[in-house]
C-alpha cells in the first residue's frame, strides 16, 4: 500500500524542507517544470529543486520575459544550476511538439528524470476553443500535458535504465476537483446544457452555486466545471500511463493537488465570483497555503521513494490508490470515477484521438 517517507509533511510543509529531505533524488538530475512565472507555484516549485543542485532545470512558459525574470531570480540564489528556457503554448498543439522537438534534439540532454507538469488556466470567462478545437480548459491543462508528456517519453524512458522502478517520475499538478467532479464524456466541449446530459455527467450543481454560479442547469459552459474536467483528466492521464509505463520501464506518474495559493491562476473570475469565493475562505472551507507550501506536494511525488511501492492497489473499494496526494499524504479523497481504470483507459484513448496519434514505447 502506497506511504510517504515523512508522515509528518502537511499542508504547512515548504517545498525547500520536501527538497532537503530528498536532496539525493535532485542532485545531478535533469528536470522540467512546465507553467513558470515568479508569482506562482512552477517558480516555488522550480526553487526548491534548485536548492538541491540538479544538473539542469528547464522551465517552460509561454512569455519569454516571465521565464527570464524566473531564471535570473533562481540565479541569484543558486548560481550553480544549467538553466534552460523552454518556450511552449499547452494549449497549441503545434507549440507542444515544437517544444518536445527541441528537448528530444538536446545533444546535451541524453535523458529526463523528473517532469513536473504544473501549468494550468482557471476560469476562462467565455467556452473557447484551441485551434484544434478543443475546449480550452481541456486543452492546456490535459491535452498540452499529455501530448508533451509522449512526446518526451523516450528521454524519461532512458533516464530510468539500470534505475529502481519508479524513480524517474512524471507529476500532474491537479486540484480538489477530483474529489467532486468526473469527465464529460458526451460533451467534452460544453455543447450541450447541462440539464441535457446524462445524470452521471451532470456538474455538482450545489458546488457551482456555493461558487456563485446561478441558472446552471440551463447552461452549457461554467468555467469552474471547465476547469474540473480538465484536472480529473490530470489523475486518469496518470494512471493509464502507469499501465504503459511503470512495470515495463519504471516510470511513475502521480498527480497531486498543490493546495489554494493566492497566485494569478484565478485572475479571470468576475468579481461575483470572487466574492463567494472569498464567503467559503471566511466559513473555514478553504484556507490558503503559502507559496512555497504550495510546491511541496510536487516534490513529495516528485521524489518520495516509498510512492512507488504497490501503486495502483484498491483500497476501501476505490482503484488506483496511491495515484493522488494532497498535502504530502496519499489521497482517498478523489472519487471513485476520477480513479477508475476504466476512465484512465477511455481517457487515454480520447486524447490519441484529439491529437491524431497513437503512442506506444
Amino acid at each position: 500500500m502506497p506511504t510517504t517517507t515523512h508522515p509528518e509533511f502537511n499542508a504547512n510543509t515548504e517545498g525547500l524542507e520536501v527538497a532537503k529531505a530528498f536532496a539525493d533524488g535532485v542532485r545531478g538530475k535533469t528536470i522540467i517544470v512546465t507553467g513558470v512565472n515568479l508569482k506562482g507555484i512552477g517558480f516555488s516549485t522550480a526553487q526548491a529543486f534548485a536548492s538541491q543542485s540538479p544538473a539542469r532545470l528547464v522551465l517552460t512558459g509561454r512569455n519569454p520575459a516571465k521565464i527570464g525574470e524566473c531564471i535570473d531570480a533562481l540565479k541569484a540564489e543558486y548560481p550553480d544550476v544549467d538553466y534552460r528556457a523552454l518556450m511552449m503554448d499547452l494549449s497549441s498543439q503545434k507549440s507542444v511538439r515544437a517544444a518536445a522537438a527541441e528537448v528530444l534534439a538536446w545533444p546535451d540532454v541524453e535523458a529526463v528524470d523528473i517532469l513536473v507538469n504544473s501549468a494550468a488556466v482557471m476560469g476562462v470567462p467565455e467556452r473557447t476553443l484551441s485551434d484544434e478545437g478543443i475546449e480550452l480548459h481541456f486543452a492546456t491543462n490535459h491535452i498540452g500535458h499529455w501530448l508533451f508528456t509522449c512526446l518526451i517519453m523516450p528521454k524519461l524512458v532512458r533516464a530510468a535504465e539500470g534505475r529502481p522502478k519508479g524513480s524517474v517520475r512524471v507529476v500532474n499538478v491537479t486540484s480538489l476537483s477530483p474529489t467532486g467532479a468526473q469527465m464529460r464524456w458526451s460533451d467534452i466541449n460544453f455543447d450541450k446544457k447541462n440539464r441535457d446530459l446524462p445524470k452521471a455527467e451532470q456538474p455538482n450543481y450545489a458546488v457551482l452555486n456555493a461558487w456563485g454560479y446561478t441558472d446552471v442547469e440551463d447552461k452549457s459552459y461554467v468555467p469552474l466545471e471547465g476547469y474540473n474536467q480538465s484536472k480529473v483528466a490530470n489523475v486518469l492521464f496518470g494512471i493509464a500511463a502507469n499501465k504503459r509505463l511503470l512495470e515495463k520501464y519504471g516510470v511513475l506518474t502521480l498527480a497531486v493537488h498543490p493546495g489554494i495559493i493566492k497566485t494569478e491562476l484565478a485572475r479571470q473570475f468576475p468579481r461575483e465570483i470572487i466574492d463567494a469565493t472569498k464567503a467559503m475562505f471566511d466559513q473555514g472551507i478553504y484556507a490558503f497555503k503559502t507559496q512555497g507550501a504550495g510546491a511541496s506536494t510536487s516534490l513529495v511525488a516528485s521524489l518520495d521513494p516509498k510512492l512507488a511501492q504497490d501503486v495502483g492497489e484498491t483500497k476501501n473499494g476505490s482503484e488506483n490508490y496511491g495515484a493522488y496526494l494532497i498535502d504530502c499524504q496519499v489521497s482517498d479523497k478523489a472519487t471513485p470515477l476520477a480513479v477508475s481504470s476504466d476512465e484512465a483507459e477511455k481517457l487515454w484513448r480520447l486524447s490519441e484521438g484529439l491529437v491524431k496519434q497513437k503512442f506506444s514505447w
